[in-house]
């Protein structure tokens, strides 16, 4: 590319109809006109204030020291808009690099978030394809390699056509109230209700990387969010107290479940009492298998934890399967996390085994045709036990409305009972200092005992 500063500006030309057209002498456009080092250059506009306006963005651009093109005329920053990538190009491109790296639920995330901001990043043209459309189109073909699309109907094909058109070119979210606007949409639900602290973070930190993306390959020539001030509303994460049961009440809820169906309530019942007595997590509990457990006949064991089994749609895991086999949250695939159980869940579990075995694969909570509980089938089955164990009015309340408050009134119950920090928090597979700002709430009776300790220092 050859470039100069050499740049001169001339008055814009009125352009005069023929003798031969219906209106001789009549103004029908007007030209800007430009040198770029010696050789003439020109633009035609049909308004005078158009042929203005784009002197004056030129006369600019040289003003601020710009290079001009010396084949088309252009400052570099106008060539580098003209030709750079939509929105929608770089989006598909930066997908595409991630999603050989990603696991199921993080590509689950990355098409989530992508969706959201590509939606943002449209101009205004006529024939927008309803929102929930575009969603599915984004989703399903726009964002998934080409070996996991269905087939794509005429309808989404007509609105495919209509986003690659109105996708902004990359080059225009220089400008920060865009990225301001991206942001505000990723704070908010779809049904308009702010989104929770925790999925804001993820997203917003997906959204980050990919702009950094851009910056990296030369596309944009700072993060635009660096100068985004705005922040969501402040929400701390912290469980509701309100949804933590104490023994007894977990108990009965374990009786309960299993009490429902004919089989699927008692298959469950030691997978929900390894929530609570053990504190796992639901994908966790599900990709428990028979040698990652120590089931003494007396006295506690221990649950070595190797693998979770997070379930998602199959189009985001590589087996084609709605589960994926991963490694711990937030560790890496060779750690392990033991963790020792009580009496009581090694006898639940013993019954379990001897009752319905294992998988093939060893895995203890599957249903009878050898398969894993899909999330909506154990919570409807906590759903039904919760009227059969609860008061009408606990029924109505957050109490243990989910399986994972089981996990909550297990870490709860743990710091409640003097459990120093450090080891529950290894026990519950998480960082100290986010375990007490998660549990803050949920711990009892610690200011009596802190102000006895206090009276005593005094007193020495």
């Amino acid at each position: 590319m050859n470039t100069s500063y050499k740049v001169k500006f001339w008055e814009t030309r009125p352009n005069k109809a023929g003798p031969r057209s219906d209106k001789p002498g009549k103004v029908i456009s007007y030209t800007a006109r430009w040198t770029v080092g010696g050789r003439e250059k020109s633009r035609t506009f049909e308004r005078s204030s158009q042929a203005k306006s784009f002197l004056s963005d030129l006369r600019q651009a040289a003003k601020n020291g710009e290079a001009f093109d010396t084949d088309t005329g252009l400052p570099l920053s106008t060539l580098k808009a003209a030709t750079a990538r939509t929105w929608l190009e770089f989006a598909r491109a930066y997908v595409k690099a991630r999603w050989p790296h990603a696991a199921a639920k993080s590509r689950e995330g990355l098409t989530d978030t992508m969706t959201a901001v590509t939606l943002v990043f449209v101009k205004d043209m006529p024939g927008r394809p309803d929102a929930s459309l575009l969603r599915v189109l984004l989703r399903r073909f726009v964002f998934v390699p080409d070996d996991r699309r269905p087939d794509m109907s005429a309808e989404l094909g007509t609105a495919l056509r209509w986003l690659e058109s109105a996708s902004m070119p990359i080059t225009e979210l220089d400008e920060p109230r865009l990225a301001r606007a991206a942001l505000e949409t990723l704070a908010l639900q779809l049904d308009g209700q702010p989104a929770a602290s925790s999925t804001f973070r993820r997203k917003r930190a997906v959204f980050k990387h990919a702009l950094g993306y851009a910056v990296e390959l030369g596309e944009l020539a700072a993060n635009p969010l660096d100068r985004v001030k705005w922040r969501p509303p402040k929400q701390n994460g912290a469980v509701d107290r309100r949804v933590v049961v104490n023994p007894s009440q977990a108990r009965e809820l374990l009786t309960a479940v299993s009490y429902v169906g004919r089989s699927r309530g008692p298959r469950l019942r030691a997978m929900f009492g390894c929530m609570y007595f053990a504190g796992l997590r639901p994908a966790e509990a599900a990709g428990l298998r028979r040698q990652d457990c120590e089931l003494p006949a007396t006295g506690w064991g221990l649950i070595t934890l190797k693998k979770t089994r997070p379930q998602t749609n199959k189009r985001y895991t590589d087996s084609g399967e709605t589960f994926d086999d991963r490694g711990l949250k937030h560790r890496e695939d060779d750690i392990v996390r033991p963790v020792p159980i009580p009496p009581e869940l090694v006898t639940m579990l013993r019954e379990h085994l001897d009752a319905f075995g294992t998988a093939e694969d060893g895995r203890l909570f599957v249903t009878s045709g050898g398969r894993s509980f899909s999330g909506s089938a154990y919570a409807q089955v906590w759903k039904r036990a919760r009227v059969l164990a609860l008061a009408p009015d606990q029924v109505e309340s957050p109490l243990a409305a989910r399986p994972y408050d089981l996990r909550h009134a297990a870490v709860s119950l743990w710091l409640n009972a003097g459990v120093h920090a450090p080891e529950a928090a290894e026990r519950a597979g998480h960082g100290v200092d986010v375990m007490l700002r998660v549990y803050a709430r949920c711990i009892d009776g610690q200011r009596e005992v802190a102000n006895q300790r206090i009276e005593d220092a005094l007193a020495a």
